[in-house]
């Protein structure tokens, strides 16, 4: 890992406990009996889906926390044992840097999350439609227009170090290009404000969100295959997990969104301004069925039916 990406890393990493409990750290192996540790960045649809497994394992009788850090750390914090779970594991976005933890298997997979993502750079439809800018081969032809800039989200998030890789390379030509690293909610905001005023960006975009439709967005075409895509968000776990607590596995395993669920969540976030804990108990209030599903065959940690001690608490 180089130095420039280790400083990122440390830039970035926040800690922050939610539902419940103070964050355990990752100074410890274990984090105490029945605890979960979550890791998360800050993506809303990731943060209202780890807020729901956490509301739902603490009324389970888990005591429940995540820790927000760069992609990266995630990685190693799974794989060192410091954390139990991460449901954002985009693929095969992440895959260079969770492939080698998952050979190893210091780190599992243990269910899909959601199917049907994109993740790629994009243009508003405006700039695709005036510029005739459809992939990432029309980039530098417009370099100008574009001030020679690719937007991107938190430093340290794969999707950054790709378009880092394909500057430092030359790809498409894009030799003399800056990427622009900072956070989704302020690449979100420059986009906007040169969207209001019809000027060109392209930038680090994916799907779901409501970004897609807001910006009529664009995925560019990658013909020389520099950028890994994304199909899939995955649920990870700690490879000593299954072993430990089999029940809390399952959970997780069975967690799992659509489109659209996850586009709400974001809009929720983002647009509307709600918290991420209100967000989620609407959530589980209105779709009893598929809290349910996510709890087939799992108990409390006192061995009671889960689905019947969660919805039974559903309104607490």
């Amino acid at each position: 890992m180089s130095k420039r990406l280790v400083g990122a890393i440390a830039a970035v990493m926040l800690v922050s406990g939610c539902s419940g409990a103070e964050p355990t750290g990752f100074g410890g192996s274990s984090g105490g009996e029945n605890a979960v540790r979550f890791v998360q960045q800050p993506w809303a649809d990731l943060v209202v889906e780890t807020e729901i497994a956490m509301q739902v394992l603490n009324k389970l009788g888990y005591t429940a926390t995540t820790q927000e850090v760069a992609v990266p750390l995630a990685a190693e914090a799974l794989a060192t044992g410091r954390a139990d779970a991460y449901l954002g594991n985009w693929w095969p976005s992440q895959q260079a840097v969770f492939t080698e933890h998952l050979d190893s298997g210091a780190v599992k997979v243990a269910g899909t999350v959601l199917e049907g993502t994109e993740y790629a750079p994009a243009v508003p439809g405006y700039v695709a439609e005036q510029l005739g800018v459809r992939s990432l081969a029309d980039l530098d032809q417009h370099a100008d227009a574009f001030e020679r800039k690719i937007y991107g989200i938190e430093p340290g998030a794969p999707g950054n170090e790709t378009i880092s890789q394909a500057i430092a390379q030359d790809a498409y030509g894009l030799g003399d290009w800056e990427l622009v690293a900072s956070s989704t909610e302020a690449m979100l905001a420059e986009v906007s404000r040169r969207a209001a005023a019809g000027e060109a960006i392209v930038f680090l975009g994916w799907s779901p969100h409501w970004m897609t439709s807001e910006f009529n967005l664009h995925f560019l075409d990658d013909p020389q295959s520099v950028w890994p895509g994304a199909g899939q968000v995955r649920s990870l776990i700690r490879s000593e997990l299954e072993t430990a607590d089999p029940n809390l596995v399952r959970f997780i395993s069975q967690i799992s969104v659509d489109t659209a669920t996850a586009s709400d969540f974001i809009r929720a976030v983002d647009k509307d301004g709600k918290p991420a804990e209100t967000v989620a108990q609407e959530w589980m209030q209105a779709h009893p069925d598929r809290i349910e599903a996510w709890l087939q065959g799992v108990t409390s940690v006192n061995g009671e039916p889960a689905a019947q001690v969660v919805l039974s608490k559903a309104g607490g």
